[in-house]
């Protein structure tokens, strides 16, 4: 059984694949806690893979699952994603990377949360599609480039909850990728249009 938080299409709002149609698979826990998180972890349903893939099929046509949390490597395994890859489904994962993965992941988007929570374990992905570091003006994401070498690297200004502050944050995010052109900005987009 997987511990499920919520299951919903939309548009992926961050990263690499901003834009495209999604089925998003959130499950619950954690085994960080970031402050600015926004998933409520005490809140799950408990889903079989079959019931998974029953709950997703209305959105088959979109091709396209992003399983994410919390942190979903806690949870999602080899018969998850092998039953998500026969009903049609490019498979994306956004992970903090301090767990290992299958291996037949499609799209791996490591999300370090190093600088916003103590004793981080060291990354355990074996392959690495996507860096998106949450930038807050106090940590160079320069380190991480070199542990994810021909990345996509993305950096997303911090929502703080604070508007002027995280005006701030993007204009500094902003600099930031001026001076280090391999780096891509990524706005939270499904915040700004006010999508799920």
């Amino acid at each position: 059984m997987y511990r499920v938080n919520e299951i919903f299409y939309t548009l992926q709002g961050e990263g690499r694949h901003t834009g495209r149609a999604a089925v998003f698979v959130r499950f619950s826990g954690c085994n960080l806690r970031c402050p600015f998180c926004d998933t409520d972890f005490s809140h799950y349903q408990p889903m079989t893979a079959d019931e998974i893939i029953e709950a997703i099929s209305q959105w088959r046509s979109c091709g396209f699952v992003v399983l994410t949390g919390g942190e979903p490597s806690l949870q999602v395994d080899d018969a998850l994603i092998e039953k998500l890859h026969q009903a049609g489904f490019y498979v994306a994962i956004e992970t903090n990377g301090t767990h290992t993965l299958p291996v037949s992941i499609d799209w791996i988007t490591w999300s370090p949360k190093d600088q916003f929570a103590d004793h981080v374990p060291a990354p355990q992905l074996n392959k690495i599609n996507e860096v998106k570091v949450v930038f807050d003006g106090l940590h160079d994401p320069e380190r991480y480039a070199s542990e994810a070498k021909d990345a996509y690297l993305c950096l997303q200004p911090c929502d703080t909850g604070d508007n002027t502050r995280n005006q701030q944050l993007t204009e500094q995010c902003v600099t930031y990728i001026q001076q280090h052109p391999h780096w891509h900005l990524s706005l939270q987009t499904h915040k700004l249009i006010n999508i799920p």
